[in-house]
């Protein structure tokens, strides 16, 4: 188990700390929401964390594997919803990889990422459209 400290700084304004690292991040409510926009939001770090999971994961079978995905870009577009309730309503996930891959080799990248945790704890209602392309 994993604690995350959060404290509710005022004006919808969170410092959040990763008790096992003292690691630290900022989230601030969208221009959107009655925010400032001044960090990442709670769902802009839904989707960042979708991103790296899936680039951690990507990396860890290229590692068993021996290949090289450094230099990977994952670049994740969130797009809210208000119905029936303010939501994440799609994420558009483009992943770059750097070079081109054998057959074999995309299906366990590709299986990778569309298997990480965070992809895997998604709400089934949260449209998620990947694509893979290589530089």
């Amino acid at each position: 188990m994993v604690q995350i400290n959060i404290t509710y700084e005022g004006d919808l304004h969170c410092h959040l700390v990763h008790a096992p690292s003292g690691a630290t991040v900022e989230t601030d409510a969208p221009l959107d929401n009655k925010g400032r926009g001044e960090s990442f939001s709670p769902t802009d770090m839904v989707a960042a964390a979708l991103g790296s999971c899936m680039a951690t994961l990507m990396g860890i079978k290229a590692r068993d594997r021996e290949l090289d995905i450094k230099g990977t870009a994952i670049t994740v577009q969130k797009e809210m919803t208000n119905q029936p309730f303010r939501k994440i309503g799609r994420l558009i996930v483009d992943i770059l990889l750097p070079r081109e891959y054998s057959e074999e080799e995309m299906i366990v990248l590709r299986n990778a990422a569309l298997t990480c945790p965070v992809m895997k704890s998604i709400n089934p209602d949260i449209i998620v459209e990947t694509t893979f392309r290589h530089s």
